[in-house]
């Protein structure tokens, strides 16, 4: 490999929201930057969520020379614990993110194991043949940070997830100073967050969320249950505000809700008094207009606290009536109907809901157009690489780097797996391309669910499922017991016993008539069958049991 040429290899994030990892390579060696995960979309059956392919990483594992983390959301680093499990490399990232860390690979069995090191941003770390320049960045997290990537070939900016917000809850503005400076040194490339390219104008600050809590806590006379991120640390701080100012105590609910508000309050990250704070069983036992209760689920997963309050199984507490429940997130694209369909549970069940479309209590964490036209005017990058977005995005967001000047021609909308090349100051997109698909975590297992299995889960959750238990003698050229006919997901009518004996009397004859391949001949009558009486398509399944 020419020793002169850094590769850029994008194994996630591109072409989609989530699971954000971005492989730098150049002369051999690698630095990874991010490793998050991605929520599955409604019809990926049974997926607890879906990280990148790290087949390229395992391949070349001892290229690997250190990983950095932008900030400590899950689509960032829900995926590190994989990550290690293939590489050995040291993490780097800032206060936050780095107890974010700790917390996330304690419960994986990693904390002892990761070579966790702490940067700030403003510092310069070599990796490798890199030289790691941290800026911070305004987020909906605090400590996030953006990348300057000095390398032999030239100047990376790694915008990481930003926006420019002049009131940050925790006072500290994006380094708008270090961009600058970074377009006097001249940047090779920009490789930016492209969220929110199809929203003009300008997102607004979290500040605006501030005023959204107080009129929510204004109104409520009863509990106020506020559903959020468990990462989403300047969330808990604005919440924690408001219940002071209101007289009203806080609980935190959920294991992962608890371990961060502890890690960050550790940290210095949050600041509210210790009797502000109660246990869940303390504050169950209070007045509820003296209640604020924080939880997770605000993505409307079915296992998280807020999931199991809108179906009634919630072990500690149930949903009344005169509950304020508060939606402080925005539905991760294609997780809108998991959202809404737990908000209608919710109204269901008497509480009154208030969610970002009809109410403040959340802005977008990302930049909209208007900032990112900032970025490229600040920056002034000879190559422009879009990032972290679904293809409209990413399409969008190249169409506004033309707007501001780059031209077309040093514009690259690319798709995880694919290769860029950099030498000699001229970038190239290869036709080359590594491993990226998705992988499917399914509880345990990581990889094992792949797109034919996933298939098969969708038929079994649209049509069914009929199993057929023969018997039949020992020769298989007669059946010898009237067949079993097992249906679930299928028959829900009186017509069911109908069709099953009809069905039988196909079975038996063509069982007969099968000459030694039984099992085929019968599952493929019984789909033709049913396909005809009732134009579905249920999973056939035939068992057969032989008499000795």
């Amino acid at each position: 490999m020419s020793s002169n040429v850094l590769r850029v290899i994008p194994l996630g994030g591109l072409g989609e929201v989530g699971r954000n990892l971005m492989v730098y390579e150049y002369d051999g060696e690698i630095l990874v930057v991010d490793a998050g995960l991605m929520f599955p979309e409604n019809d990926m059956l049974g997926v607890d969520y879906i990280i990148p392919d790290l087949t390229y990483l395992s391949q070349h594992r001892d290229r690997v020379r250190g990983i950095v983390i932008t900030h400590g959301h899950e689509d960032h680093i829900g995926a590190i614990h994989h990550l290690l499990n293939e590489v050995s490399a040291p993490i780097y990232a800032t206060p936050l993110t780095r107890g974010l860390l700790e917390v996330k690979l304690g419960r994986n069995g990693l904390g002892s194991k990761a070579d966790l090191r702490t940067v700030q941003a403003g510092e310069t770390v070599e990796i490798g043949p890199f030289q790691v320049e941290f800026y911070h960045v305004c987020h909906s997290i605090p400590d996030g940070v953006g990348l300057g990537i000095q390398t032999p070939a030239g100047l990376i900016v790694h915008s990481g997830d930003y926006k420019f917000d002049h009131t940050p809850v925790d006072g500290k503005p994006s380094d708008y100073a270090r961009l600058a400076e970074y377009s006097q040194r001249g940047v090779l490339a920009l490789l930016a967050d492209s969220t929110n390219s199809e929203r003009p104008g300008w997102t607004p600050s979290e500040k605006v969320v501030d005023a959204g809590l107080e009129d929510v806590f204004n109104k409520a006379a009863g509990r106020i249950i506020i559903a959020s991120f468990a990462s989403l640390i300047s969330r808990m701080q604005q919440v924690a505000n408001a219940a002071s100012r209101h007289n009203r105590k806080l609980a935190f609910v959920g294991a992962s809700m608890i371990d961060n508000m502890k890690m960050a309050s550790k940290l210095g990250y949050l600041d509210f008094p210790e009797t502000l704070v109660v246990p869940i069983d303390q504050a169950l036992n209070l007045p509820d207009e003296k209640v604020v209760i924080m939880c997770t689920g605000s993505q409307g997963e079915p296992t998280s606290i807020l999931g199991r309050l809108s179906t009634g199984s919630n072990r500690l507490f149930d949903i009344q009536q005169g509950d304020t429940v508060v939606l402080s997130s925005h539905p991760i694209p294609g997780n809108e109907e998991n959202v809404y369909r737990v908000v209608n549970r919710l109204f269901q069940r008497g509480a009154d809901v208030i969610y970002e479309a009809i109410a403040p209590v959340h802005v977008s964490g990302h930049a909209s157009q208007e900032e990112m036209k900032l970025l490229i005017h600040l920056t002034r990058p000879r190559y422009f690489i879009p990032m972290h977005g679904e293809l409209r995005q990413l399409h969008r967001h190249a169409g506004l780097g033309e707007e501001v000047g780059i031209p077309r021609e040093n514009i690259a909308v690319i798709e995880n797996g694919q290769v860029i090349e950099f030498k000699d100051g001229k970038m190239t997109v290869t036709n080359e391309r590594v491993p990226a698909q998705l992988v499917f975590v399914d509880g345990s297992g990581v990889g094992d669910v792949d797109p034919e299995v996933m298939r098969e889960r969708e038929a079994l959750s649209r049509d069914g499922i009929v199993l057929v238990n023969l018997t039949m003698t020992k020769e298989f050229n007669a059946v010898v017991y009237e067949p079993d006919i097992i249906t679930r997901g299928f028959i829900l009518s009186r017509e069911g016993d109908e069709l099953l004996t009809a069905a039988r009397k196909q079975i038996i004859q063509a069982a007969g008539r099968a000459n030694g391949n039984v099992r085929r001949v019968v599952e493929d009558t019984v789909r033709d069958f049913i396909y005809n009486e009732t134009r579905r398509r249920p999973m056939v399944f035939v068992n057969i049991n032989r008499v000795v």
